[in-house]
């Protein structure tokens, strides 16, 4: 049996059951992770909250956008690129997965280092806990600074501690040169690297570099191995920043459709990080604070039935 709540009231009734009656969830969204749950409990129910979804409140001029989790990050970027602004969250995988699974999941992507990573980028949400409880941390603008930081505890919580049901997000304005260019280089090189990695670094950062060889530049592509620069901003930063590459190796232009390949090559995120972290004190009383008959993904980390 699946459950799909279509609203938070709803949710809220079904997890306010499930703590009565101790019944194991697993938290689900449109499922194109299907990897990363793999260690929840078998007898685990599914909670499927894909049909709480839809964008809630868009400001263009204050750069914010409040939507309910089970938004696909193409829905946000569709309805944000009329007015040149977009999500910079480019999460690994693929624009199909939601909003909600990718804060949960704390899932960076290419340009996590230019444009910010999930944590950097949510301003506030809203919540269910493990008792059924109802929740917001932060707020809906960039400024709100009250309360505890809620936000940046969910956010990478992995669904243990509370099942988010809508959040606020900062976007970014779209630059206006937006160019790839694949740079030709021998990835076992170190000074190669060192320069690369200088590049990176440097006053004409790019938006984004991965480096990319052997089996991945095939799947991406790529004829040779290298590293894939995306390179953003108006013409004059984008022609200093493409000197600046150039000083490191060849570099050519390339499709930028190769973005979406590459992505795809990280297909689930990654729990290694996270395995057994709930055998420490301090998280042990967290999660008892806000999922007290541990039914919220059990066993993601490794913990204990």
């Amino acid at each position: 049996m699946t459950y799909q709540p279509a609203s938070t009231s709803e949710l809220a009734a079904l997890l306010t059951e499930a703590h009565g009656g101790a019944t194991p969830l697993r938290i689900v969204a449109r499922g194109t992770w299907p990897e990363a749950t793999r260690t929840v409990r078998a007898d685990a129910r599914p909670l499927d909250i894909s049909r709480i979804a839809g964008i809630v409140e868009y400001v263009p001029g204050d750069l914010t956008l409040t939507a309910r989790a089970g938004t696909t990050i193409v829905e946000i970027d569709d309805a944000t690129a009329a007015h040149g602004q977009w999500c910079p969250l480019l999460p690994w995988g693929g624009d199909d997965g939601t909003l909600g699974a990718t804060m949960a999941t704390a899932t960076t992507g290419p340009c996590a280092a230019a444009l910010g990573t999930p944590r950097d980028l949510a301003l506030g949400l809203e919540f269910v806990d493990g008792a059924g409880n109802v929740a917001r941390g932060g707020g809906r603008v960039v400024k709100n600074v009250a309360g505890f930081d809620l936000t940046r505890l969910l956010v990478g919580s992995w669904g243990t501690l509370g099942v988010i049901t809508e959040l606020s997000v900062r976007l970014r304005a779209r630059p206006p040169v937006d160019e790839t260019w694949c740079l030709t280089l021998d990835p076992n090189d170190d000074a190669v690297r060192a320069r690369l990695d200088g590049f990176r670094r440097g006053p004409y950062a790019p938006l984004s570099c991965e480096l990319v060889h052997g089996a991945a530049a095939r799947a991406a592509g790529l004829a040779h191995d290298g590293a894939l620069v995306r390179l953003g901003g108006n013409r004059a930063f984008v022609a200093a920043s493409l000197a600046a590459l150039r000083t490191v190796g060849d570099a050519s232009p390339h499709d930028p459709a190769i973005w979406a390949r590459v992505r795809a090559l990280h297909a689930a995120p990654a729990l290694d990080s996270l395995a057994h972290a709930l055998d420490r004190p301090l998280e042990q009383r967290v999660k008892a604070l806000f999922d007290p008959r541990r039914i919220l993904n059990p066993g993601l980390f490794g913990e204990a039935a």
